[in-house]
C-alpha cells in the first residue's frame, strides 16, 4: 500500500476551523509547543481569512494547521496534533491536507519554519519532500535565549517518497 492509501485510511475527520473550535485547538497548542500561540492568533487568522483546518476522530480534536495564501505561495504558520494521537500517522494526513489546500488556492510552492530542535517535525518535513532554504537566526522563543529557524520549501505538485 503506498503513502497515500495508508494515509487515507486513518479514520480522521478534517474540516475548515471555526471559531467554535478555538478553545480545543489552543487546548492542544499548549500542551505540544513550549511558546504556544495564544488565543487571538488563531483568531487573527480566522479573521484574515487564512486557511485554517481543524482534524478529529471520533469528535474528538486530533490537531490543527493554518496555512497563510500569499501570492503564488502557502506559507505554513502553525501545524500540531494531540500528544495522544501523536506517532500514528495523523501528522502526516494534515500535512497532506496542508499541500491539497495549497494546490486548491493555485500555490506552486508551500513554505514554513521549523525549529532545528524539532526532530519529529524534521523527519515528517524531509519524508514530505521539504528541503532547506535558509536559515532564520533567533528566530523562536527558547528557554534559553532563542532558537534558529529552518526555513523548508517544497513544490506543491511535487510527489511524497513512501
Amino acid at each position: 500500500m503506498d503513502t497515500f492509501s495508508r494515509l487515507a485510511a486513518l479514520s480522521l475527520d478534517l474540516m475548515p476551523m471555526n471559531p467554535g473550535d478555538l478553545d480545543e485547538v489552543l487546548a492542544i497548542e499548549i500542551a505540544v509547543c513550549p511558546f504556544p500561540w495564544g488565543y487571538g492568533n488563531f483568531a487573527d487568522s480566522l479573521g484574515s481569512g487564512y486557511s485554517a483546518w481543524v482534524a478529529r476522530i471520533g469528535g474528538k480534536m486530533a490537531g490543527y494547521f493554518v496555512v497563510m495564501p500569499v501570492v503564488d505561495e502557502a506559507h505554513l504558520l502553525s501545524i500540531s496534533v494531540a500528544k495522544k494521537f501523536q506517532g500514528q500517522g495523523y501528522g502526516a494526513r494534515l500535512l497532506s491536507q496542508v499541500l491539497k489546500v495549497a494546490r486548491d488556492y493555485g500555490a506552486a510552492t508551500v513554505l514554513l519554519e521549523v525549529r532545528p530542535s524539532n526532530a519529529k517535525a524534521l523527519r515528517l518535513y524531509e519524508h514530505f519532500g521539504f528541503r532547506e532554504i535558509g536559515r532564520r537566526k533567533d528566530y523562536y522563543p527558547a528557554h534559553q535565549g532563542r532558537e534558529d529557524a529552518l526555513v523548508l520549501r517544497r513544490g506543491v505538485e511535487e510527489g511524497v517518497t513512501a
